[in-house]
């Protein structure tokens, strides 16, 4: 900032709605965080109103202004341990530095999966109880959703020291910490670190007036209020007095335990005991024996996170092409490379993308600074956060996750010159692909599998057919499908545009139509060039001309995948573009009425 203050946050979360995760935001960070589930409401996912998306919000999130964001409750490339270690690869493949960690609820069986999560190579996991989470969460969740953190957290330790598990990963614990002496407990069952929230939260000001969902909190900290926000009056200070208060009762607590080191703490349920002063009738039925259980395991069992993780990212395609990367930054030329890959080359392009935003931030390189020409089956995670200037030419086919943070690169997929199949009719990329994707070009020769472009925030896409669910709560960017689509195609879609080619016009049963609406491509014959001064002309044409649009999409289509469709379409344009159907979410095109008048009205004025 220009006073010299840092805007960076050494914690990054990877939430399921993926706003805003570009290979900038990832590279600057200590630890990154994929939020599985929040401890307030476990299972659910989050809702943002278009009243509380300002413009700086709509910025950081790749969105737009006053267009409500729709979080969904799962991951949708984690559906299994095994998904999940590829994402925590995929992590530590952009910023290696950066410790991966996995924010879990504390929930019967999270003991299994936090031992799921170890092997999966995290470096960390968080077991979050019920009691802390946002004000924003739901009441029926808050009172019904969760468990303590106590129970979750001694089930976790159990579990991972039982099985080898427990030195080679870090256990935080959160959920309505507030003392030092919730500090000592959480020690005592199992944890090396511990997470707080709202009672630092209080230190600065919080009233807990839970409405934090309404933008009206009246001390200025859960709102985008600019008079509202004038109000806060919380400074650094308080929250650095709270924790010298919290860490001074540790001190205090450990001395008359009679240790000298806190890891000597950890899982020493034998200090723990109940409250004879609690005896009553009551609590006469309470067995805290199973709670208190310590495991009895051979000496050379860790108790406390003592190792690290391996992480197999030693020799990979990366390293090869950073070395070229460096030499394009330093001499400015552009190289174009030719590599043979295979399944197992997982998250190809993420290190170096990693590498290049360090360097020179979101920005990247100019244009097709780097081409690399691949032949073979990619593994999963394709070209995962590629940054600008980076364009990845596939000859093969490949698995799922391609694309996954797309930040500006570009993607061709296309069937090898050997190959006997036929394209339209064959699947070439996996499942899940360009999902949380930010900008960039993908140009696809063939069908993709389920939840294509699930939660697009900008990347431009060509295929030639869907699986169930396209364009899921996808929120910008443009998709152009040139075959058939799968069910329940642009649900809960709050943004961009998709255009569909469907001869049959067999598509409304197929189409969620709860959020979008659906219209016949209509042509203009001249372009009205109001009030985009300053645009250069491509993009002037992009923005308000779906013919200049489709026509320029398709063109490229043929270019880089020589695709019969394409070229089928462009030369019987006449007769054939009245089969592509224009899919808008109705908000989106509100959002951009309202900018196109204020626009307007700015330029009157003017």
């Amino acid at each position: 900032m220009p006073d010299g203050t840092s805007m960076r946050s050494a914690i990054k979360q990877v939430a399921s709605g993926r706003f805003g995760v570009t290979t900038e935001y990832l590279v600057n960070a200590d630890d990154i965080q994929i939020k599985i589930a929040q401890g307030a409401k476990p299972g659910e996912g989050g809702q943002l109103p278009g009243h509380k998306v300002d413009s700086t919000i709509a910025k950081v999130r790749y969105s737009t202004p006053g267009v409500g964001l729709i979080s969904p409750p799962p991951h949708h490339d984690i559906y299994s341990i095994e998904d999940l270690a590829q994402l925590i690869f995929d992590l530590k493949n952009v910023n290696s530095n950066a410790r991966i960690s996995v924010k879990l609820v504390s929930e019967v069986g999270v003991g299994t999966v936090a031992a799921g999560v170890a092997k999966a190579r995290a470096d960390h996991v968080t077991i979050s109880g019920f009691e802390g989470g946002t004000g924003a969460s739901p009441l029926t969740s808050i009172k019904h959703a969760g468990s303590p953190w106590e129970l979750g957290l001694a089930e976790t330790q159990q579990t991972l020291v039982m099985n080898g598990l427990r030195g080679r990963i870090a256990v935080q614990v959160d959920g309505g910490l507030r003392t030092g002496r919730d500090v000592i407990i959480g020690a005592l069952l199992g944890a090396d670190e511990f997470g707080f929230s709202t009672a630092p939260l209080i230190a600065s000001g919080c009233l807990m007036m839970r409405k934090c969902h309404l933008n009206t909190c009246p001390v200025g900290i859960a709102t985008q209020d600019r008079e509202l926000r004038k109000k806060f009056t919380g400074t650094p200070e308080h929250v650095i007095n709270y924790f010298f208060f919290v860490a001074e009762e540790v001190r205090n607590l450990m001395a008359s335990l009679g240790f000298t080191k806190f890891n000597q703490l950890i899982g020493r349920t034998d200090k723990l005991d109940m409250k004879k002063a609690l005896d009553h009738w009551k609590t006469k039925g309470l067995d805290f024996s199973k709670l208190f259980y310590r495991p009895t395991v051979p000496s050379n069992v860790a108790f406390y996170n003592c190792e690290k993780q391996a992480h197999p990212i030693d020799d990979i395609i990366d390293r090869k092409l950073i070395k070229v990367v460096k030499k394009i930054i330093r001499n400015k030329v552009n190289e174009t490379l030719k590599i043979n890959i295979k399944n197992t080359d997982r998250t190809v392009g993420a290190m170096l993308s990693g590498y290049i935003a360090k360097k020179k931030g979101h920005s990247g390189l100019n244009v097709d600074s780097l081409k690399v020409e691949f032949k073979g089956t990619a593994g999963q995670s394709f070209g995962a956060f590629l940054s600008k200037g980076v364009t990845f030419d596939l000859a093969g086919e490949a698995n799922d996750y391609v694309g996954k943070g797309l930040s500006g690169g570009k993607i061709i997929v296309k069937p090898s010159n050997d190959s006997s199949i036929i394209p339209e009719e064959s699947m070439i990329i996996g499942n899940t692909v360009l999902y949380g994707a930010i900008s960039g070009e993908c140009y696809f020769r063939g069908i993709a599998g389920e939840r294509f472009c699930v939660r697009n925030s900008g990347a431009i896409a060509i295929i030639e057919g869907v699986g169930d669910h396209g364009c899921e709560y996808m929120t910008g960017g443009i998709v152009v499908c040139l075959g058939k689509i799968g069910r329940n195609f642009a649900a809960g879609m709050s943004g961009g545009i998709a255009y569909i080619y469907n001869p049959e016009k067999n598509f409304e049963s197929l189409l969620n139509q709860e959020m979008v609406e659906i219209e016949n491509v209509k042509f203009q014959k001249k372009n009205n060039r109001k009030n985009l001064r300053g645009i250069s002309e491509i993009n002037k044409n992009m923005l308000i001309n779906d013919e200049y649009r489709l026509k320029y999409l398709l063109r490229r289509h043929v270019l880089y995948t020589n695709s019969s469709n394409a070229r089928q379409i462009l030369e019987n344009w006449r007769e054939l573009y009245k089969n592509f159907i224009k899919i808008t979410p109705l908000d989106f095109r509100r959002a951009l009425l309202e900018k196109s008048k204020n626009n307007f009205i700015k330029t009157s004025v003017a």
